[in-house]
Parts: structure tokens; sequence; C-alpha cells
């Protein structure tokens, strides 16, 4: 077995990798299934679902023990020569903007963001207008002004990336504590490998979901204490509170598109109100 890496855009448009997986021009993907456009009812989770996890170990925790590994599986095994592997999280999500330094809001309204599916959605009721580009393309589009700035990532990646570079504010506050990635393969290209050898990608898997864990979390802090590249900025208590309470109607709304998505809040639900229960130091 040999594995080929590519980044983001680089064989096929990032919105157009399920159909490539699917048709066996890729064998595999990492990646979330809003953005890579997957047609199965629960795509709306990958990527930034608004304030369904706090810290990167929630997703981890809810595919292994409140079965969203289960109905993964499930909706995945309705569609035609693919097969869902593996899901763990990412960093979480910030909003980074160019010239404009958020501290409200209002501050929002008008803004052209480039950004995961889902959490624009959810912006987009504050005025925020969500900007699909090829992901190649978001340096330049902020440089020339197309875009305002970016609701991709957290504070790790935009300095990975150069976003950083570009971006002259970074708002402390996250739409959601870590992103919903996965693992998928194209089915034929999985059934040809041996038991040993798919056990070995699934151990490598497992080793890249234990490397971000570790990069993201210490990045994250690192980079808003020592970094010097972007000025931060939080919203007022108050209005923040009114954003997470906002998240509790679009939580139902999504919940109520099917039965599957439903089963999904209904696992945010009990996982959330467990750790509150639980209390220090899990919340």
């Amino acid at each position: 077995m040999e594995i080929e890496l590519y980044y983001a855009d680089q064989l096929v448009p990032t919105d157009e990798l399920f159909r490539a997986m699917q048709a066996g021009t890729i064998d595999a993907v990492q990646s979330d299934d809003a953005t890579m456009g997957s047609p199965v009812d629960i795509s709306v989770f990958g990527g930034y679902f608004p304030f369904a996890t706090r810290y990167s170990l929630d997703v981890p925790a809810m595919f292994r023990y409140y079965g969203l590994d289960k109905i993964w599986a499930e909706a995945y095994g309705e569609v035609d020569n693919v097969t869902w592997l593996s899901t763990s999280a990412w960093d979480p999500c910030h909003l980074f903007t160019v010239n404009k330094k958020i501290e409200k809001l209002e501050d929002m309204k008008g803004l052209r963001v480039f950004g995961v599916p889902t959490a624009g959605r959810f912006l987009a009721q504050y005025g925020l207008i969500p900007v699909i580009v090829p992901w190649d393309d978001v340096e330049v589009a902020m440089q020339t002004g197309e875009l305002d700035g970016v609701c991709w990532c957290g504070f790790t990646e935009a300095y990975e990336v150069g976003w950083a570079d570009i971006c002259n504010y970074a708002l402390t506050n996250s739409v959601t504590g870590a992103w919903f990635g996965s693992y998928f393969a194209n089915s034929e290209s999985w059934n040809k490998l041996s038991p040993k050898l798919q056990e070995l990608f699934k151990m490598s898997i497992d080793q890249s979901h234990y490397y971000r864990q570790v990069w993201y979390w210490g990045g994250e802090a690192d980079l808003r204490v020592n970094g010097k590249k972007m000025e931060l900025s939080s919203l007022p208590a108050d209005e923040w509170a009114g954003v997470v309470k906002d998240a509790e109607k679009f939580w139902d709304d999504v919940a109520a598109s099917s039965p599957r998505s439903g089963k999904v809040v209904e696992a945010f639900k009990l996982y959330a109100a467990t750790m509150d229960k639980a209390g220090y130091p899990y919340r």
C-alpha cells in the first residue's frame, strides 16, 4: 500500500471531493461532510456546527460513547461506493478580519467572509455574508478586497497558512470549539486492501487524530497569548450569550429536517447536559 497525500484543491475543487471519491478519481478523502458536499442528511453536522463542541475531545467522545459513529456509518451505508471510516476533531472556528475589528455583533454586518457552510449559515443572521471561493484563492481575495475575512479555522491554521499575515484582527469568541472531520474511502479501493492493510490504514488515521488534538490544543493557546500578528477582540458577554441562545433554535430547526438529524441533535443535547452536570474540570 502506497499513500500519496494531496492538499486542498490540488486534485479537484473541495466541493467536488465527494463525487471524485465516489467515482474513484480519488481513493480516499479527509474532509468534513458539509464542505465536500456529501449527499447525506447529516452533512450539516460536518465541519462547524454551532456550539456542538467546546473542546477537541468532545468530538471523539461523542462518536465513541454517544452513538454518532453508528449514525455516520448508517448514513454513508446508504451511499453507493463510499465508506465512512472515522471522525475526530480539528481546530475551533474563529472569525479573522482584514481591516474591521469586531467588537459587537453589529460589526459583522456586510462583511464578506470565506468559511465552512454551516457556520456561515448560522452567522448570516447577524449580517455576515458567506462567500465561497477556491481555498487557494482566499489569500489573494483578502488582499484584493473581494473578501473581508475568513471564518474557517482557529489560530493555529490561520498562522500556518499565512492568513494571519493578512488579517489584522481576530475575534476570540469561537462559534464552535472543534471541527468535525472524517476520513472516507472509495469502497472499491477500500475493499481491494487486505484486512491487515485496512487495519494499518485505520491505525494511521488514529495517529493523525492524536497529532491534530495536540497540535491544535497547544497551538491555539500559545498563539492567542504570544502571537503578534493579529489584534484580539471579544464580543460583550450579553451579546455572546444571545448568540449561544440563538443556537438553540438553529439546533431544533436542523433536528426537524430528518429523523436521523434529530438523533444527532439529541446526542448533542445529552452530551452537553452530562458535561454540565459533571462540572469542573469538564466544563
